[in-house]
C-alpha cells in the first residue's frame, strides 16, 4: 500500500524539507516536479539543516509530462487545491491501494490545466476562517498523508 507525494514546482526549500521528513516518517515517497525554487545540491540541503534528506525516497522529474506518464503505475491520484470543492474528508484516499498525493507551488497552486483536465479528482482542506487564504504547503501534506493513513487504519478495524 504504497503512498506518493508530488510537489509540482515547489519554490520554497523549507516546505519541501518539512514534506520530506513526514514522508520519510509515514513510509511515503516524495516526487518533485522541476522546475524547483532551489537547489538540491548536498551544501544546500544541509544548509537547510535536512540531515535526513539522504534517508527520504525522493524523485526528481525534469517536467509534469514526464510524470504524468507515470501516475497510473503509482496510483490513484488526488489532486489538492483551495478551489476544489469536495472535502479529503469525502474521498476514499484510503481505500486505495495505492495513492498519489499531488500539490502545487506556493504561490499559485496548481496549472489551470491539471484543474480541468482532473477535475473530478480535486479535493481542498476544511478553512473555516475567512483570514485564511490557504494552508501552508508542508502542513497540507501532512494532513493529506495522516488522513490516508487514518481512513486505512479505520477501514482495518
Amino acid at each position: 500500500m504504497a503512498m506518493h507525494v508530488v510537489l509540482v514546482y515547489p519554490e520554497i526549500h523549507w516546505n519541501t524539507g518539512n514534506a520530506g521528513r513526514t514522508c520519510l516518517a509515514v513510509g511515503a515517497t516524495l516526487h518533485l516536479i522541476e522546475p524547483l525554487g532551489f537547489s538540491l545540491d548536498e551544501r544546500e540541503v544541509k544548509r537547510a539543516g535536512l540531515d535526513y534528506w539522504e534517508h527520504v525516497d525522493v524523485h526528481v522529474w525534469p517536467n509534469w509530462e514526464a510524470f504524468e506518464a507515470r501516475i497510473p503505475a503509482l496510483g490513484e491520484p488526488y489532486f489538492f487545491s483551495t478551489k476544489a470543492t469536495r472535502l479529503l474528508w469525502d474521498a476514499p484516499l484510503g481505500a486505495q491501494e495505492n495513492v498519489v498525493l499531488i500539490f502545487g507551488r506556493e504561490t499559485g497552486g496548481l496549472p489551470r490545466e491539471l484543474h480541468e483536465r482532473y477535475r473530478d479528482r480535486f479535493v481542498t482542506m476544511p478553512i473555516r476562517s475567512s483570514h485564511v487564504r490557504s494552508l501552508n504547503l508542508s502542513t497540507s501534506v501532512a494532513v493529506a498523508l495522516y488522513e490516508v493513513l487514518r481512513q486505512r487504519r479505520s477501514s482495518e478495524a
